[in-house]
């Protein structure tokens, strides 16, 4: 008997230990971990200068709520702002709350109420990111959500101009679709949404909560595109497994978000904290953030190369490490087979195998990736 709710469907995997890209079960058997934590471990697990970081402050203070200055608050803001078109940071403990914290500053800021976001999206469980999040799945059996979201199709800017209206506090994007099955935006719909919500007075957020913290190449996917967005949301590969999340908004948008206004009682706490400072400032060196667009170009490369006379693999997609193999029925099938051959990856939507290494995956870790998929894909082939 469990005395958990049965809220996940879990892998029959129980995990003793893991570092790097590898994990360890309890009857020691080891897997390439190609999930790392659904995007949060982008240093791998247990990086020993995060370690190193979250013991010393183990060892000076653990807690003491957001009455007190803390100063590694401000460090890994001026991080956060350095690296993107912020100003300014608001902590939290998930990428839901950081969601969260977006829609509120959106509406007190504009005064207004409506919210665009795009089917297929995803952007959290809470009353109000659920009611963001386009797909039904998400929403069935919790009643009335929370009012108003508008849904329209992803890469259709029609769509955005038929909803926005003078109610339209802002627009809400994934600049690739994670949970929705690993979708990219295109560049011409981005640039056009960005042109819109400055032309009717509305914000543009973009939630960078899996394309953020360098996993696209680049500090935050939208820097792909030329964009400049208002808010950002980020979480996920920010405290290399420790639970923190953040809302990096520009200046303007400061006076709306005082005293009193918003608040978390562990948002920003030392220890995630020491853990996102650490993270960050390995990842956001340019010399690494080259080197994780030079692999992930190669393993991309390798995958089309490997994988194009696999029949029921329609199409290879995504950015930097993000990447989603659109296999139809198949999905569920490779997940279990490529699981049983030691390598860990998980779904994207119903018909895609998504692939989240770490973006500190060796050379060797990725051949040996590669191999997996490959001869998993070509027995399933030789059996059609």
């Amino acid at each position: 008997m469990s005395f958990l709710f049965p809220t996940y469907q879990r892998f029959d995997v129980k995990v003793k230990s893991a570092s790097g890209a590898k994990l360890v079960d309890e009857n020691d058997k080891e897997y390439l971990d190609f999930i790392s934590g659904i995007a949060v471990c982008n240093l791998g697990h247990r990086h020993p200068d995060v370690q190193k970081a979250v013991e010393e402050q183990l060892n000076q203070v653990w807690h003491v709520s957001n009455l007190f200055h803390v100063s590694l608050q401000e460090d890994v803001a001026e991080l956060l702002v350095q690296y993107s078109d912020g100003d300014a940071v608001f902590f939290c403990n998930s990428g839901a709350e950081a969601n969260e914290a977006a829609i509120k500053l959106a509406r007190k800021y504009t005064k207004r109420h409506k919210i665009i976001t795009f089917e297929k999206s995803f952007h959290g469980r809470t009353f109000a990111t659920m009611s963001a999040t386009g797909q039904s799945k998400i929403h069935d059996g919790f009643g009335p959500l929370l009012q108003e979201f508008v849904y329209v199709p992803y890469n259709d800017i029609e769509a955005v101009k038929k909803a926005m209206d003078e109610t339209t506090a802002a627009v809400m994007l994934e600049v690739i679709q994670g949970e929705g099955g690993v979708v990219p935006a295109q560049a011409e719909f981005l640039q056009a949404v960005q042109h819109l919500c400055q032309e009717n007075g509305a914000l543009l957020i973009v939630d960078e909560v899996q394309t953020g913290i360098g996993r696209t190449g680049k500090p935050f996917a939208y820097q792909h595109y030329g964009l400049s967005p208002d808010i950002i949301t980020a979480a996920k590969g920010l405290g290399s497994g420790l639970p923190v999340g953040a809302l990096i908004g520009k200046s303007r948008l400061i006076e709306a978000f005082g005293p009193g206004s918003h608040g978390s009682t562990f948002g920003g706490n030392p220890i995630a904290l020491a853990a996102a400072k650490a993270t960050l400032q390995i990842i956001f060196q340019q010399g690494f953030l080259n080197e994780v667009e030079q692999k992930s170009a190669y393993f991309m490369e390798e995958l089309q190369k490997r994988l194009s006379s696999v029949p029921f693999i329609s199409t290879i997609r995504g950015k930097g490490f993000l990447i989603g193999i659109e296999c139809g029925e198949k999905q569920s099938e490779l997940i279990a087979k490529m699981r049983e051959n030691g390598l860990l990856v998980l779904g994207a939507g119903p018909s895609v195998v998504r692939l989240l290494p770490p973006l500190t995956v060796t050379m060797e870790e990725m051949d040996q990736a590669l191999n997996i998929i490959e001869n998993i894909c070509i027995q399933e082939k030789n059996s059609l």
